[in-house]
């Protein structure tokens, strides 16, 4: 696994929800803030506008993708000028039963023009945020643009078909391409990002070579008993130059993120598997359990059987 994988898989909880809504102008919809969520709106045809509290109106054309990786409250109108009356709705009532793979809504209003809007969510565990993600700001937008991205564009599009018209298998099927989607909506943010001389940050530790080998190689083999030398030889640097380049970037040093991704990782074999203690241990790097469950209650403030207890 590499680093942008992982964050996503430990991350998402539950299913991720969409629906294929067609609006009738005049039209206005808010949605509400909904920490621990994850939302986009793709705008298939026709345009709109984007009100957020702390940004300028934003309009949307055909093509273009939002992205709200905090799950920040914004609207959605035809005219930014028009007075948007309704309540707000969540990821749960966005449809007429909640915006599963199936659901297809039709807004009418007086019969103006039309703008159909492909919109979803997904559910995040805040105890398990990665802090790249805390990193986003609150709304990322992608411009349509033929030339460029293609592959968001087709995921886009197939995604935008199943939802529309349901089909043997669409339950399989669209859960699998809203997770193709957000992989590629962050990949190109990130991508994108001006590192250039950044000596901070994780779109500028993404960038950098060195530090990337090191965080790929304890997602791919957490349970490793790493050290910072062998993290450098990962790395291809010496020692010292390879633990100020990550605390530099990452903003912690080596061993302190990789003690955080174990008990991260422990979190979700946890909630999402009926493993034994003994075998999350093992898979965490601790040979033994009680040592396991130490560490555990020192990152999450709970012991893990009480955790996962919690959880069920």
């Amino acid at each position: 696994m590499d680093v942008l994988s992982d964050v996503i898989t430990v991350a998402r909880t539950g299913r991720p929800r969409s629906a294929y809504v067609r609006w009738h102008a005049p039209w206005g919809q808010r949605f509400a803030s909904v920490p621990g969520s994850a939302g986009f709106q793709v705008i298939l045809e026709g345009s709109c506008w984007v009100l957020s509290p702390d940004a300028d109106p934003l309009r949307l054309g055909a093509g273009d993708v939002l992205f709200l990786p905090h799950g920040s409250g914004h609207t959605l109108t035809d005219d930014p000028a028009r007075p948007v009356t309704a309540p707000a709705c969540t990821p749960d009532d966005a449809g007429p039963s909640g915006p599963h793979a199936s659901d297809r809504v039709d807004r009418s209003g007086l019969g103006g023009p039309v703008t159909v809007v492909l919109c979803g969510a997904y559910r995040l565990d805040p105890s398990r945020a990665h802090p790249l993600l805390r990193t986003l700001p609150d709304l990322i937008h992608l411009p349509a643009d033929p030339g460029r991205h293609p592959e968001l564009h087709a995921a886009v599009r197939l995604l935008a078909a199943e939802v529309d018209t349901p089909r043997l298998g669409t339950g399989a099927t669209v859960p699998a391409l809203l997770d193709t989607l957000l992989v590629y909506v962050l990949r190109i943010w990130f991508a994108e990002q001006p590192t250039r001389g950044s000596t901070t940050g994780w779109a500028a530790a993404l960038d950098d070579p060195a530090v990337t080998a090191a965080l790929d190689a304890v997602h791919r083999d957490p349970a490793e008993p790493w050290t910072v030398a062998k993290l450098a030889a990962e790395a291809g640097l010496s020692r010292a130059a390879f633990a100020r380049r990550f605390s530099a970037l990452i903003g912690q040093p080596p061993l302190g993120y990789l003690t955080w991704w174990r008990m991260t990782t422990a979190a979700r074999l946890l909630r999402a598997t009926e493993a034994p203690l003994r075998s999350i241990a093992a898979q965490v790097g601790y040979t033994s359990e009680f040592a396991f469950a130490h560490a555990f209650k020192r990152t999450h403030g709970t012991a893990p059987g009480a955790y996962r207890r919690e959880g069920s």
